[in-house]
């Protein structure tokens, strides 16, 4: 009964045989003309995860914090102000941001504690000469351009190092909101060709920043984070984003910080006891055993950078000189 039930009838065996209906509804479904004019994209099911789950606005909150801190730290080592714009964040396949690179490039492979995979910064050679020319007193002179396989002199490699650990100190203090993050370097390449993060087909995103030495020559520098390097951490940065976007809780937040970095701030204060003018000729004619007459305030005077702050009076406390404060100084007197 059971290979009885599973056998074909006749008529079903002839309708199969037969493949004129087939035909017929091939042809009424498929039209050749309309299926050479018709534009077929290609797709890929590698890429087809797009930014989709990444917040691109929080990383370029994180582009905003590292392009003040590389402003200041390159300032502190060129003794010059660059001027540095970043672009929006963009997000590519690896492939299409090595077509417009063109070597030599000081390109430099780095990891990320915290984050998996390896990610890459970029350093234009125009960013390189002007750096080293501003470096040594010069006036931050770039260069017009290098023959392709033209190697960093180690001169050069040294202030492309200097570059390098302003980058990853301003790197960790960019992300220090968000996470703990320390930059180890890699190994570094003249030739963006001979650098493999990813695949070529696999997503990265881009950040890039314009780079000004002295008003005179223009390069570039590149962060650059694989896709999958940002993935697993896109809660994080989801909720960071959130936060920010309710105006209260930042305002919160920003106050409490600031309050708590101006609380650390070190001041250096006097406190005088009195005061006496004389000419430099009476000055210079004075001997040991001269008297001087002091013309004393009634309150000792607390200044903070030369500016009067409060009145005190001068004691004793635990074996120590001390000023104990009493009153504020109006604004109009100091």
């Amino acid at each position: 009964m059971a290979e009885e039930s599973t056998r074909l009838s006749e008529e079903e065996l002839n309708a199969l045989a037969s493949d004129d209906g087939f035909e017929e509804d091939s042809a009424s479904l498929i039209d050749p003309e309309s299926a050479l004019s018709a534009s077929i994209r290609p797709h890929n099911l590698v890429t087809e995860d797009t930014t989709i789950g990444i917040n691109l606005a929080a990383v370029d909150m994180i582009t905003e914090r590292f392009t003040r801190h590389l402003r200041l730290g390159l300032l502190d080592v060129l003794r010059t102000s660059p001027r540095i714009t970043a672009d929006r964040v963009k997000t590519l396949p690896f492939s299409e941001y090595l077509q417009g690179l063109q070597a030599p490039l000081s390109v430099n492979t780095v990891r990320l504690s915290g984050l998996r995979g390896t990610s890459m910064v970029v350093i234009d050679p125009n960013v390189v000469f002007a750096s080293l020319d501003n470096f040594f007193g010069g006036f931050g002179r770039g260069i017009d351009g290098l023959p392709p396989g033209r190697l960093f002199t180690p001169t050069e490699t040294r202030i492309i190092n200097i570059m390098m650990e302003v980058i990853f100190a301003s790197i960790h203090e960019a992300w220090s909101p968000i996470m703990e993050i320390n930059c180890e370097h890699v190994g570094s390449e003249i030739n963006p060709a001979f650098v493999q993060i990813v695949d070529e087909n696999d997503l990265v995103i881009v950040c890039h920043l314009e780079v000004e030495l002295s008003g005179r020559e223009r390069g570039a520098i590149d962060v650059v984070y694989p896709f999958a390097t940002l993935k697993p951490i896109r809660d994080v940065l989801r909720g960071r984003v959130q936060d920010s976007e309710d105006p209260s809780v930042d305002h919160d937040v920003w106050a409490r910080e600031l309050a708590g970095a101006a609380s650390d701030a070190e001041l250096e204060h006097r406190v005088i006891l009195g005061e006496i003018e004389m000419t430099l000729g009476d000055f210079k004619t004075m001997q040991l055993g001269d008297v001087l007459d002091l013309r004393k305030f009634d309150l000792a005077r607390v200044l903070v950078d030369d500016i009067p702050l409060f009145e005190a009076e001068v004691g004793t406390a635990n074996g120590y000189a001390a000023a104990r404060l009493l009153q504020a100084v109006e604004l109009s007197e100091s």
